[in-house]
C-alpha cells in the first residue's frame, strides 16, 4: 500500500495540527538518533513547540551543550562553512539546478 502524497499546507484546525506537530517531531528526533548512530556523529535537536513551555532536546541538555560547544570552538570560517539560512540554502539549490 502507498502513501499519498502530503499537502504542504498550514492546518487550519488546532487539534488536527497539534496532533500532526507530535508525530512529525517524534519522526524528526528518531531520524536525528538514526543518523547519530549510523554515521558515527555526534548530532543534536532542539525543537520550539508553542505546546510546551521548554524545549525539547535530544539525545539531553548535557549532550546538546557538548556538540554546540565543540561548534563554538571550532574557528569562524569553519563554522560558516556549516552554517545555512534559508536564503542561501535556496540561493545554492538554484545554482545547483542551473548546472544541470
Amino acid at each position: 500500500m502507498t502513501r499519498k502524497k502530503v499537502k504542504l499546507a498550514f492546518i487550519a484546525n488546532d487539534a488536527a495540527r497539534k496532533a500532526t506537530f507530535k508525530k512529525r517531531r517524534k519522526g524528526l528526533i528518531k531520524k536525528v538518533s538514526e543518523l547519530s548512530t549510523l554515521c558515527g556523529i555526534e548530532a543534536c535537536a532542539i525543537i520550539y513547540s508553542p505546546y510546551e513551555t521548554q524545549p525539547e532536546v535530544w539525545p539531553s541538555p548535557v549532550g546538546v551543550q557538548r556538540v554546540l560547544s565543540q561548534f563554538r570552538q571550532m574557528p569562524e570560517m569553519e563554522q560558516s562553512k556549516k552554517m545555512v539560512n534559508q536564503e542561501s540554502f535556496l540561493r545554492q539549490r538554484i545554482a545547483k539546478a542551473g548546472e544541470q
